[in-house]
């Protein structure tokens, strides 16, 4: 069917409005958008149809172009938008896929990604496209490339990028649970019926493009490019069995490609081209030998002779673009998975020499590109040169994609793997001797790599960046690093490399700021396995590094930011530094305003410091907070845009040393101490307070706006509130509330965090820790309610509430985060509903708490409640705490969407009761709580648990240990949970009542051996009702 733009709800008025988009003037886009909005809001079944009518008919580029655009972000907002309308969802499809094999380049890159949506839906998931294959079949077959010569209407290049599309989702198991997942029928098909005979097209077109002499032929080039793409989504996960047929044929065209690649010709089109299928062969050669090498094996010696031909090519790595650079990284990964196979040995090890001398080593050695990225881009030559780890040396290393660092990690593969056995003419075995003469085999670090080293001696005394012999021996530091592993194994071997290789390095004058920061790498790297007699040598020439200064117009950051991990590698692998006050000074004199990046690093080092330092650095403690507060206020943004990288490394710095001065609190008895201790706490706490006003409270001042037109930036949230509960659990007085500001920092804080959310597990837990310290203050210095009062918020998307309520706002999303974040967010609910005095006229304030807190962990434990599970725990006892205050309201909620909701709550309330579920009721306040529920609960489901609370109770009245969770026992499963005034109910009188309202559970003969005996024991006033059983 041809595309018609003249489609009922398409005419010009649509046209028109996707055309205005594009103006100059805001005002008429604006109202474009929102007339295209009100069009979309209709839900016209034929919208999509018209959008892709205007797309790819005759008219302006724009408005094609934006009719393309508006299509893919409808499609992906209304993805089933077709199920109303099956026939016109069919149209569309058919219309989409044909207008693909005819638009313009600029309008397929748009409408593929539709396409793709439709793929993945349609064709992968649901398999209910039969004819698209035979259809694109006769499509490629027919189209101009395949056939010239015929006029054909379609389009090569546009065919086969549908076909990428189609095979794209097949390059992930579609079912990863399954151990061994047959390849899918879909894809089955599409190898027989398209690859394979699509592989003589392939062939075809190679020897055309690799035999020409006329230059390149970019549609040829493409149709190689996009193939190869093809052919990757293929094999990366599955292997079809026709595929397997073609792969020899497949395989030598790849080798024919990658040989013919010219590292010094100019970055033309067809060039470039070539590059990105060099590139993808390359990435399908790691495929086959890592996924499936049995395929492959015979195609492995070719394999390795192709990879070690183009690393050979890293003597021009210094003049190479990245795209070269990546397919020189590439060769060196295929070599590294070879070497880690079963015949890789035998493969590789003949090429060993030459790889180290012509390939490994140009790569790692110091080079023009580098000197350049050093002076004009610091971040840049560090992210390359000295990363900050690389643990795991490993042929199977993903995120390799520089030819030094891939060729730092076939280094250290090559160093790991073993050489043929060698026997000494000492240990020859004696005639008849079986148990001698195996010999030992040694590892080609030794044999081969540190030999090779060595020959590079040390720079002479004054030697500059341009002496052959500094370019060469920074690539022997380089080596050194991607060594780590096997010198883990070589104590003495690394002992002898530091001394000998290393620390000589510091004394060179002028010292070369290449090498030294190189040296630095390479200590941090070794950190583990660095001799202890070096110690103290190895420190000092750290600090000789971190305090260099700049040369002339030379920058030594890398020297000074690498000497700065080293040291804090250092110190966190058990380094004590002889003196931690010089250390401390020479940190706090170099951060400063001046330079940001470097300060940030310096702030991590202090936090280690700090961290390890304990009571050697207490004593200046609040004096570095002082200074280091100072500079992060004078760095802050003078309007509340999102701060600099400098102030979160800075605040994270002030959390450590909160969290290390409150540990090193002094015992009671202490008096002295402990006033000293006090002073230098109340010291830190108005520091913080500082900072916190100018970071929260005096931007909107500052600007002169109204209290409600700006949230401070969302920056720094969790570190933020730590420092925040510092302030709060310092606060001794009235008075101090006062000069601290803290309602007023309470209040922003708690503005903000109903506006924030973050799933990353160590990002809130300082947010849960710092509402239950608030709540605690509500308590102790709230007195006028003010936590309760309504206030206006800063934030765009609500005019007013109070602290209690944006708090709950928060806690009520974060139950619904990671399992963490669940058992945090349920015990803040049960200290917001029983602590707070709601005595404030404020008695609805609760009601709604506990209903907000019902639905949301009643919402969070339908999604859960498919089989029994730890989280189960605290979701129940919240809703048990909300249902004590407010029994009507609570069972309301339970039931609002399915009458069975209150009996589904008390099921799973006796299931977590029960001493077979773990986790168990394992603190007395969960077991008081489940308790008090269950005197108020319905006496069918009372009957079914009371034994089980029998027993527990009796446990724990008795002195018994509760069973503690074995599995995942974390702090947050065996929290006590706020009760408030429930506390002081005597439950052992609401269980005793229980017994006497219920003589009919006494008599049964249900309860376990001994445990009315137990129950008589722990209360012997009673002895006469625990008779009774014993008489039944």
């Amino acid at each position: 069917m041809e595309v018609d733009a003249h489609t009922s709800a398409a005419g010009d008025g649509l046209r028109s409005l996707l055309s205005a988009t594009l103006s100059p003037d805001k005002a008429a886009v604006d109202a474009a958008t929102e007339g295209l909005s009100r069009i979309a809001a209709a839900a016209d079944p034929r919208f999509p149809i018209s959008l892709l009518a205007i797309a790819a008919a005759d008219g302006d580029q724009g408005t094609k172009v934006a009719a393309a655009t508006y299509l893919k972000n409808y499609t992906r907002r209304n993805i089933d938008w077709g199920l109303s309308s099956p026939d016109l969802y069919k149209e569309f499809r058919d219309r989409l896929a044909q207008a693909l094999l005819q638009v313009e380049p600029f309008l397929l890159r748009v409408l593929i990604e539709v396409f793709r949506q439709v793929i993945e839906k349609d064709f992968v998931k649901e398999n209910l496209w039969p004819e698209l294959v035979p259809q694109l079949k006769q499509v490629i077959q027919s189209s101009n490339i395949v056939s010239p010569g015929q006029h054909p209407k379609w389009n090569t290049i546009n065919a086969l990028t549908v076909l990428q599309s189609v095979v794209r989702p097949f390059q992930y198991f579609l079912n990863p649970k399954v151990a061994k997942e047959p390849v899918p029928p879909q894809l089955e098909q599409i190898a027989s019926e398209i690859l394979v005979p699509l592989q003589v097209t392939f062939h075809h077109i190679a020897d055309k493009v690799l035999l020409s002499c006329d230059g390149t032929d970019l549609e040829y080039e493409q149709l190689l490019l996009i193939t190869s793409k093809c052919m990757y989504f293929t094999v990366r996960s599955y292997m079809p069995s026709r595929v397997k047929q073609i792969l020899p044929s497949f395989c030598k065209d790849m080798f024919r490609i990658l040989e013919s690649l010219d590292f010094n010709s100019q970055s033309e089109d067809g060039a470039t081209t070539r590059l990105k299928t060099a590139k993808r062969c390359l990435i399908i050669l790691c495929t086959l030998v890592t996924r499936h090498r049995k395929h492959a094996d015979d195609q492995m010696a070719h394999i390795v002779n192709s990879a070690t031909r183009i690393s050979s090519q890293s003597i021009h790595v210094h003049k190479l673009d990245p795209l070269s650079d990546r397919i020189i990284s590439l060769s060196f990964d295929v070599i590294s998975r070879v070497l880690e196979t079963g015949p890789g040995w035998r493969l590789v090890s003949p090429h060993f020499s030459s790889l180290l001398d012509s390939a490994i080593f140009p790569a790692l050695a110091l080079n023009g590109k580098d000197i350049t990225e050093w002076e004009d881009d610091t971040d840049e030559y560090m992210r390359k040169n000295l990363p900050c780890e690389l643990d795991d040396i490993s042929g199977w290393a993903e995120d390799l994609f520089t030819a030094r660092k891939s060729a730092i990690n076939l280094l250290g593969v090559i160093a790991l793997s073993k050489g043929p056995p060698v026997v000494s003419a000492a240990s020859k075995r004696k005639k008849g001797d079986k148990s001698k003469g195996k010999g030992e085999r040694s590892s080609i670090g030794e044999l081969l790599v540190i030999p090779f080293l060595s020959k590079f001696p040390i720079p002479l005394q004054g030697e500059d960046v341009s002496s052959k012999a500094v370019q060469n021996y920074f690539g022997v530091l380089m080596a050194f690093g991607g060594l780590q592993d096997f010198l883990t194994e070589k104590k003495d071997l690394t002992n002898t490399i530091i001394r000998n290789r290393i620390l000589p390095l510091y004394s060179l004058d002028p010292c070369s700021p290449y090498l030294i920061s190189a040296a630095n790498w390479i200590i941090g790297q070794l950190a583990l396995c660095l001799p202890e007699a070096m110690s103290t040598n190895i420190y000092h020439s750290l600090m000789k590094a971190l305090t260099i200064e700049d040369f002339d117009e030379l920058t030594c950051y890398p020297v000074r930011a690498s000497a700065s991990g080293a040291i804090a590698e250092l110190i966190e692998n058990g380094y004590a530094p002889p003196d931690w006050l010089v250390l401390l000074q020479v940190v706090m004199k170099r951060i400063s305003v001046e330079d940001e990046n470097e300060s940030a690093l310096l702030f991590q080092l202090l936090g280690t410091i700090i961290e390890s330092g304990q009571e050697k650095v207490m004593p200046h403690v609040p004096e570095i907070v002082s200074n280091i507060a100072n500079t992060i206020m004078k760095l802050l943004p003078p309007v509340p845009d999102p701060w600099p990288q400098v102030v979160e490394r800075g605040f994270a710095a002030l959390v450590s040393m909160a969290q290390a001065w409150e540990s090193s609190a002094p015992d009671e008895n202490k008096d002295i101490e402990m006033r000293v201790w006090q002073s230098g706490q109340s010291a830190i706490a108005q520091t913080f307070s500082q900072m916190l006003q100018k970071a929260w409270l005096l931007p909107v001042e500052q600007m002169g706006l109204s209290v409600c037109s700006a949230l401070p930036p969302l920056s720094c949230v969790n570190d933020a509130s730590i420092l925040l509960e510092f302030i709060m659990r310092s606060i001794t007085s009235m008075e101090e509330t006062a000069s601290m500001k803290v309602f007023e920092l309470v209040a922003i804080w708690a503005d903000i965090i109903a506006c924030w959310d973050s799933s990353e597990e160590m990002e809130d837990q300082g947010i849960f820790n710092t509402i239950k310290e608030a709540v605690n203050f509500h308590q102790n210095f709230d007195s006028t309610g003010f936590f309760l009062k309504i206030l206006p918020s800063r934030s765009e998307n609500s005019s007013q509430g109070s602290v209690i309520s944006w708090v709950s706002s928060f806690i009520t999303r974060a139950i619904e985060a990671y399992p963490s974040a669940t058992w945090r967010a349920c015990s803040c609910m049960h200290s917001l509903l029983h602590t707070p005095n709601f005595s404030h006229g404020a008695e609805d304030t609760r009601m709604t708490l506990a209903v907000s807190f019902a639905q949301a962990a009643f919402s969070r434990f339908k999604s859960v409640s498919d089989s029994p599970s730890g989280i189960w725990k605290p979701l129940i006892l919240v809703i048990s705490s909300c249902y004590i205050c407010y029994p009507d309201a609570i069972e309301q909620v339970l039931c609002k969407d399915d009458s069975n909701g209150y009996a589904i709550w008390a099921t799973a309330l006796a299931q977590i009761s029960s001493s077979s579920f773990n986790p168990g009721l394992s603190s007395e306040s969960e077991i008081k709580l489940a308790v008090l529920t269950d005197s108020d609960d319905d006496d069918d489901v009372r009957e079914e648990t009371e034994e089980e609370f029998l027993e527990r109770y009796a446990a724990a009245a008795a002195g018994e240990s509760i069973e503690i969770v074995e599995d995942g026992d974390i702090d947050d499963e065996t929290q006590d949970i706020e009760l408030g005034s429930m506390d002081e109910m005597d439950v052992q009188q609401v269980v005793l009542s229980m017994m006497k309202i219920h003589p009919d559970l006494i008599r049964a003969q249900t309860f376990p051996d001994g445990l009315m005996e137990r129950m008589a024991e722990t209360f012997p006033e009673y002895e006469q009702l625990f008779h009774v059983h014993r008489q039944a």
